[in-house]
């Protein structure tokens, strides 16, 4: 169960990367950031940055989520900006083509009409960023959303346990890009961070990158699986050097899902990668994350720990399924002052 870093896994030392020039870490208008390009297995480097004070995590996370208080106007333009941040996703057994299709209709038309006329958002295009998937639904959501702006992310290499062989789980990568994906979630084989295998999980996370080509490649650690945040933290460091795109907690599977602790250890190790090579590293929470509040205080640590880039659908992301029910039902109280049922709320 250990992560030790092995004196025989640390190889040549690597010259740390420059950090890039301002270009790279602005966000221009359209918000298209400059691609995570990676850097050699650098384990001097996570060695560096593999301290994590659970006590000081919890104590920050504590007082990020009691000191803001967000109210009134303020509440709703936050929670319209998580709707904008979130990945609508669908990953059951029982999917259907036919529930795809509503998930995609609901992204592209997230809010009652009268809950978008009351806010005046009825001509704005506020959806959320993507639709989630399993592989075989691809293709399905790709026609539905075509024209719309929203991405289509597929999760892929086995999911949720990563155990198929590699070159299985790189077949699924390629086939859900030929089908259109332009977002790919892969789940990386917890087993190698408990055995300190970060040369071949660095290996293989780079063989996934290479099968995405021009989809974005979002890693997702099962963070509930590592069992200690000094995993979490190296396992983000080798996903971000081996060029993911994004890091993402968790499958949504695991007993313990995302959690803002978690989080802060995550986005940490993006804060570190940034200042090492200057490429900014999304992030994505994903599991559990069901309530309008929740969202909230995500937001806030994003704002605080990596600054406003970081709430930008391209560089934040929610995994949700059940959240967007919650915000509308919240943003109808917002302008009612009462609360409705789920049920009156589309795909709730």
């Amino acid at each position: 169960m250990s992560s030790t870093i092995r004196e025989a896994d640390l190889g040549t030392k690597v010259t740390p990367l420059p950090a890039r020039a301002a270009a790279n870490t602005a966000v221009p208008p359209d918000h298209r950031i400059a691609r995570n390009p990676g850097m050699k297995l650098d384990l001097g480097f996570m060695e560096s940055v593999r301290s994590v004070n659970r006590s000081a995590l919890e104590r920050r996370v504590a007082s990020l989520t009691k000191r803001r208080s967000i109210k009134a106007d303020n509440q709703a333009a936050w929670l319209l900006r998580a709707v904008a941040c979130m990945d609508l996703t669908t990953l059951n057994s029982n999917d259907t083509e036919e529930r795809v299709r509503r998930l995609c209709a609901k992204a592209i038309n997230p809010f009652r009409r009268d809950i978008a006329e009351g806010l005046g958002i009825a001509d704005e295009k506020i959806h959320p960023a993507a639709v989630c998937v399993y592989h075989p639904f691809v293709a399905t959501a790709v026609e539905a959303v075509r024209g719309t702006g929203i991405h289509v992310a597929a999760v892929s290499t086995a999911f949720p346990h990563g155990l198929a062989p590699l070159t299985t789980r790189l077949q699924e990568i390629e086939a859900s890009v030929r089908d259109g994906a332009d977002e790919i979630d892969v789940v990386i084989p917890r087993g190698l961070v408990f055995g300190a295998k970060w040369r071949e999980l660095y290996n293989e996370i780079v063989s996934m990158r290479a099968a995405c080509g021009d989809a974005h490649l979002k890693v997702i650690l099962g963070t509930g699986d590592l069992a200690t945040l000094r995993n979490v933290m190296l396992a983000s460091m080798v996903a971000m050097m081996a060029g993911a795109d994004f890091i993402k907690t968790s499958t949504g599977k695991e007993s313990v899902n995302a959690t803002l602790p978690v989080g802060l250890a995550m986005v940490r190790a993006i804060r570190a990668y940034f200042e090492e090579t200057g490429y900014l590293i999304g992030f994505k929470p994903a599991g559990g994350i069901s309530t309008a509040k929740a969202s909230l205080d995500w937001l806030v640590l994003m704002k605080e720990e990596l600054g406003r880039p970081w709430l930008e659908p391209d560089l934040f992301r929610f995994g949700a399924s059940s959240l967007l029910t919650d915000i509308e039902r919240q943003l109808e109280h917002h302008l009612t002052g009462h609360y409705s049922a789920n049920h009156r709320h589309a795909m709730a």
